[in-house]
Formats: C-alpha cells, structure tokens, sequence
C-alpha cells in the first residue's frame, strides 16, 4: 500500500532526524532547535503509529468490526495530535525559562543544521504529500509545520549572527509551538465530529431528502441518519415511504446517495399505508421506537 510505505519512510528519516536535532541543539546551545527535536521525536513516534493504526484501518469488515477498521486511522490520527500538544507544551515551557536564563549560541553551526534541517524535511513533506485519509493529512501537516519549523529557525539564526539578540532563539520556538497548538486543535475539531456521529463536512440531510424526494413514485423520506467512519468513506440510513416497486426504488435511492459520497447506504421502504414505528425524519425531533404490546 502506497500510504502505508510512505508513512514508514516518514518515520525513519523522522526519528533518525530528531536524534541528530537533539544533539545539535545541544551542540550549538538553541532551545528552538532542541524544540523542534522534540517536535520531530513525538512525530517519529505518532508515525510509527499512525503506520500500524493504517496498516489496520485498511482491513475489510468482519464479524468483530462490522464497519470496517476505517476508525482506526481516525484514532492514530487523535493520539497523533495528543503526542504533538503536550510536546508543545513542554517546548513553551523550556522557551519561557530560556527567556529568563539567556544563553550563549553557536550562531554558525546553527545556521548549518538549519540549512540540513530544511532539506531533509522539504524531502519528507514530498514524500507524503497527497494522502486521502485524515492520518495522512496528519502527517503531511507535521511535515510541512517541520519545514516551516525550520525556515523560521534558519532566518532567526542569521540574523541573531548579526544583532547578537539570544531572545530571538526562545520566541522563534513558543511562535512554532504556537503555531501547532492551533492546527492541532482544528484537526482536534474534525477527528471529533468523526467520533461523535456528526454529519460529514459539506452534507446537507435536508438537501438528500429533497434529492431523494424528487424521485419517481416516492412519496416522503424520514429517519435519516448520516455519518462517517473515517472521514471518508460515509454511511446512511433511511426510511423511504413508496407504493411503486420496491427495488426500483431502491436502486435509485442508493445511486443518489452515491452521488453525495455515501458509500453504504441502508434503505428501509414501507408503504402509504404503514404506521411507521420510528415516524418523523425531520432532524428536530427524533422519535424513539413505540412497541406495541399485543395481547392473546
């Protein structure tokens, strides 16, 4: 699988990287540079999962997950995001100490990682760029905020060669960090909605039961529920009422759903005549099943 080889590429060159940012943030003395070592580490390590959580996502439904594994990807990507916000936080909380404790920096040997820096990962972000599913993104993102991560440490580094101002080294990295807390969170947004059943991005249910309405020989749609396994790949269930031939009807109603990027769809049809026991589709108030009791 092409994302799964990507992704372990990702990794190695990741977490080599990060052991070399370590000892070159020690070397020359920049905390920005030991931040994006621990940046690029809990990367390389929410990688690795992210290929394991991937490789999984990718099988095919069984009896123990009869949608699919397609959450999986969904569940690397949120603990990819935790590892990266507490990474974070700590980074900021170095900085800040730094800004009260300056100290000498190695102003040249800063600029040549730099330089190293924005190579390597500008090779990495190519490598990853263009995957589909939310953990991909993920990881193109961190590749890119890598490369970013470094330009900014490279223009700190010689113009701090220049000005001799050691508060640059501390603000270039909480600016950084900053920078993937609120991409973190945004993406944190997302990967919710996901867990919580919310209808994906984009979709209107109103707007499919128009769609569906407009069909030949359908008289009313209700009970719709939309939602999403990966972000993806998106699943519906539906009531239609009809008194035309039921799988006509059926197969209309699916390639419409289709359309919308509604891979699965389960279509319940019932008559003009049938009480439905779950009756009312209109989003505002969902009924819960009346079992009527019968009896003898």
């Amino acid at each position: 699988m092409k994302s799964e080889r990507n992704i372990l590429i990702a990794f190695i060159l990741n977490v080599s990287f990060s052991i070399f940012e370590f000892i070159g943030g020690i070397f020359t003395g920049s905390v920005a540079i030991v931040s994006d070592a621990v940046h690029d580490l809990g990367d390389g390590v929410s990688i690795g999962l992210s290929y394991f959580l991937e490789k999984k996502s990718k099988k095919a439904p069984d009896e123990k997950y009869t949608f699919g594994y397609g959450r999986y990807s969904v569940l690397g990507g949120l603990i990819t995001l935790i590892i990266l916000l507490l990474g974070s936080a700590l980074v900021i909380y170095n900085a800040v100490l730094r800004i009260f404790n300056p100290t000498e920096i190695n102003y040249d040997g800063m600029i040549i990682f730099a330089v190293i820096g924005v190579v390597v990962n500008f090779s990495a972000a190519l490598v990853t760029h263009g995957g589909e599913t939310v953990n991909q993104r993920a990881v193109n993102l961190h590749m890119l905020e890598d490369v970013l991560g470094w330009v900014i440490v490279l223009i700190g580094a010689v113009i701090m060669k220049f000005t001799d101002v050691t508060l640059i080294d501390p603000l270039m990295c909480i600016g950084v960090s900053l920078f993937i807390f609120a991409n973190a969170a945004k993406n944190l947004k997302g990967i919710a909605d996901i867990f919580l059943g919310k209808v994906p991005n984009g979709m209107e249910i109103a707007e499919i039961c128009k769609h569906i309405e407009e069909i030949d020989g359908v008289v009313d749609v209700h009970h719709v529920h939309l939602w999403s396994i990966d972000g993806v790949n998106h699943l519906a269930s539906l009531h239609i009422v009809t008194d035309e031939e039921v799988n006509k009807i059926k197969e209309k109603a699916k390639a419409e759903l289709y359309e919308h990027g509604i891979v699965c769809a389960t279509v319940e049809i019932e008559k003009s005549t049938d009480e439905c026991r779950e009756s009312s589709c209109s989003t505002e108030h969902f009924h819960t099943t009346h079992h009527t009791h019968h009896h003898h």
